[in-house]
């Protein structure tokens, strides 16, 4: 790629324990959008650290072409700098300011080169990040983590980058902040390159780039025919290991045919010979002759059957492990005229403020609702959730909950005990289920064999995920309301798809706080309600 931002040569990477992350990884990515997906712990966060300096490869080259901007994914969220400090422009402002009092120095001069219109350029920058308001002065402390990810973003903007390197940039924002976030960075003339989970932003980007195995393959379009294009490789591998298959079946039988064949001369021919009265030697040669052609055909199948088993292992090897779940929950069933949830004047204390004052909220839900609570962060949503789980005590009004057949799914993913195995974890949630039922649940929620006896504090994320869900969503009673609070946030693509298969099986009614659009539409949401301004409000389903 003769126009290429980032070329990485043969690039290797260990950790300080040896432990293996790149070896012989070349890749280029040009000017453009570039989306760069993999599991959790393929090394994307790790790759991006190496393009911009923070690590050392420990073999290979990268280069980077033109200045570089970086935002790390995880960002200081306390402490005293000021915004005007974060954005790097402080110096200039104390320098534009002086010149402006009168004092000529040179340094001052040195200090504002060409950015005399700073101010004018970072405010702008600032609005179309919805930082409008945020004053130049305002410590670091006093942001939410919203705010602090969007004023990285706009301190790295501010330097003009050729070569831009974001690290789930959308962790931490709301809806609107994303879409202020997209909006921008489609406006973007250089060359990106976004680690992210958010598919509304990777169906933003021109192209992907997935790691995998230590190879960086890249597909053209954005994120949703990057799927298509997966799945149409993934039709094709599987075809031709059936051929494969079939062929490798073919050339064993054949050889077993021809081994059945050979046997039958021989024992022909040892009687015939034995009839015919012939000499001794010449008898013998004969039986030499037949044994070192039925040998030759022998190994001629045995090549045969072979080169058949390579090529099955080359087809095999195309094929990407199938980490589809497919679920059946008939226990989690809710009757459609059923009153699960039934709040009336709910009022408490949130923060510094009262939520739902005045007449306080009312909340009812019946049957397999499937409602999604949005606002801007900060608003109480997390706060009502508690509330209709019965974590928190109300302030004013009631609520009632039928049966008390409620389970909460939070981000930490920490409800399992952590040196129990999985299957043990199952068998508290589920103690009256026969064992062999039990395994084989697991297996539905892909924990087959000495997966399921593994202690849930090695698993990843992923795996953290499922044994939750398997937990949860068959355990004895099963859960009618399901309540989760973010529950994408810090899963990989794969494991984001298993959480929206498993909710798509899921016959009861749920609560889901989330910002990301794609996974309510995946998850069929037919309700939607908002909290803002201390009030929770009915609304349609938001705008593209």
């Amino acid at each position: 790629m003769s126009d290429a931002s980032v070329i990485c040569s043969q690039l290797a990477f260990s950790w300080p324990d040896d432990t293996p992350v790149f070896e012989g990884l070349s890749f280029a990515v040009g000017t453009g959008r570039t989306g760069l997906v993999a599991p959790n712990g393929a090394g994307k966060s790790t790759l991006l650290k190496l393009i911009a300096g923070e690590l050392l490869p420990s073999a290979g080259a990268l280069t980077v072409n033109g200045t570089l901007g970086y935002l790390p994914q995880n960002l200081p969220l306390t402490g005293e700098p000021t915004v005007a400090e974060v954005l790097g422009i402080d110096a200039v402002i104390r320098a534009i300011d002086a010149v402006e009092s009168g004092d000529v120095s040179e340094e001052h001069f040195t200090a504002i080169g060409d950015d005399w219109d700073i101010e004018e350029r970072t405010r702008a920058q600032l609005d179309r990040l919805g930082l409008d308001r945020l004053a130049l002065d305002r410590s670091l402390g006093t942001l939410s983590g919203g705010q602090i990810v969007s004023l990285g973003l706009a301190a790295q903007l501010l330097k003009r980058p050729d070569v831009l390197l974001l690290d789930e940039p959308t962790n931490n924002l709301d809806l609107d902040a994303r879409h202020k976030l997209y909006d921008v960075l489609s406006d973007w003339n250089g060359s990106l390159l976004v680690v992210s989970h958010d598919r509304a932003l990777l169906d933003r980007m021109e192209r992907i780039a997935e790691l995998d195995r230590c190879e960086l393959r890249l597909y053209g379009g954005n994120f949703t025919q990057y799927e298509q294009a997966v799945r149409a490789e993934q039709d094709v591998a599987e075809k031709n290991v059936r051929n494969a298959e079939q062929e490798l079946k073919r050339e064993k039988r054949e050889m077993q045919q021809a081994r059945e064949r050979a046997e039958r001369r021989a024992s022909n021919a040892a009687r015939n010979l034995k009839n015919a009265g012939l000499p001794r030697i010449f008898a013998g040669n004969m039986k030499r002759g037949a044994q070192e052609s039925a040998g030759r055909a022998g190994q001629m199948h045995a090549t045969r059957v072979h080169e058949a088993q390579a090529r099955l292992n080359e087809a095999g090897r195309a094929l990407r492990d199938d980490q589809r779940l497919v679920l059946e929950l008939p226990d989690t069933d809710v009757p459609a005229g059923r009153t699960v949830i039934l709040g009336e004047g709910m009022q408490i204390r949130h923060g510094e403020r009262d939520l739902f004052a005045g007449d306080g909220a009312h909340l009812t839900i019946r049957g397999p609702e499937r409602i999604a609570l949005t606002g801007p962060n900060g608003a109480g949503k997390t706060t009502l959730l508690r509330l209709i789980a019965g974590e928190l005590p109300l302030d004013g009004g009631n609520i009632k909950r039928a049966d008390g057949r409620i389970a909460s799914l939070s981000q930490r993913l920490d409800l399992l005990d952590p040196d129990r195995t999985v299957a043990e974890n199952f068998a508290v949630f589920a103690p009256h289920r026969p064992e062999a039922e039990r395994m084989n649940l697991l297996a539905r929620f892909l924990f087959r064999g000495p997966r399921a006896h593994l202690p849930v504090r090695v698993l990843s994320g992923g795996e953290r995920l499922r044994a939750t869900l398997a937990c949860v969503l068959c355990a004895e009673p099963a859960p009618q309301l399901l309540l989760l609070d973010e529950p994408t946030n810090n899963l990989d693509l794969v494991s984001a798809g298993q959480l929206e298969s498993t909710l798509q099986c899921y016959r009861g009614a749920f609560v889901v706080v989330s910002h990301d659009e794609r996974f309510l539409e995946r998850i069929g949401v037919d309700r939607w309600l908002r909290v803002a301004d201390g009030e929770l409000t009915e609304t349609g389903a938001p705008q593209a």
